[in-house]
């Protein structure tokens, strides 16, 4: 079957998902094509820029391991709880890609984990574990979905990019590692959950708090970006 690049289609009509990003507004869209995001398309994005995001995005990718590894213990069935196991295997396994491009700078991964987290990065991860500590599954899947179905949305969105570079893009692996059928299948998968504890878990009644969530972590993904670009200038 032919893969959706219909970069709005994440989640089902009238689900959860799709309502919180409705509501996050100019913070969902700032994130999913920040000027990051077009350098990464157009391959204009300066090289400090890149290797800054990536190894932070490393250090990221381990706390993020965690806050999965938490809704192992939030889960809400033994089903969710095999399925969040899987989940954290494949964010170890995201942190593969990371290390090919810094293997290319001389950084092994033992450099990377010793290069200090930066505000932007200690702010986000610690975040999305307070979410998951203060809160139930809900809570901490809200607070999650951000970024594993944001990042499938801006691979949507730049393979739909007329102002695309495909051939001679530096960034091209990172795109089609997004982008790919295993990736996309996997973001789905995370706004229909969204969707699914939404129907179990109480989402219309939460509405607010979830929706205030979703949006902050929105702006967190852009400040993330943001890093990158400030270290660049």
């Amino acid at each position: 079957m032919a893969m959706d690049l219909d970069w709005r289609s994440f989640g089902r009509e009238g689900g959860l998902f799709r309502r919180l990003r409705g509501a996050a507004g100019e913070a969902w869209g700032g994130y999913t094509w920040h000027p990051f995001v077009r350098g990464l398309s157009d391959g204009m994005l300066p090289l400090p820029a890149f290797r800054h995001y990536l190894i932070q995005d490393y250090l990221f990718l381990i706390h993020f391991a965690r806050a999965k590894a938490l809704a192992v213990v939030k889960g809400e069935s033994l089903a969710a709880m095999r399925d969040k196991a899987k989940a954290v295997l494949a964010i170890l396994d995201e942190t593969k890609l990371h290390l090919q491009y810094c293997a290319e700078w001389g950084l092994d991964e033992a450099a990377v984990i010793a290069t200090p987290e930066t505000a932007e990065t200690v702010s986000y991860t610690r975040w999305v574990l307070d979410r998951g500590l203060a809160g139930d599954i809900l809570d901490l899947e809200v607070a999650l979905a951000p970024c594993t179905v944001g990042y499938g949305e801006v691979a949507l969105r730049i393979l739909a990019d007329p102002a695309r570079l495909r051939d001679g893009n530096a960034y091209e692996s990172w795109i089609a590692a997004y982008s790919s059928p295993d990736y996309q299948a996997m973001a789905r998968a995370a706004a229909q959950r969204i969707d699914a504890l939404g129907d179990s878990h109480g989402g219309e009644a939460r509405f607010a708090r979830l929706a205030a969530d979703f949006a902050e972590a929105a702006r967190l993904e852009q400040r993330f970006w943001q890093q990158g670009l400030d270290v660049a200038r």
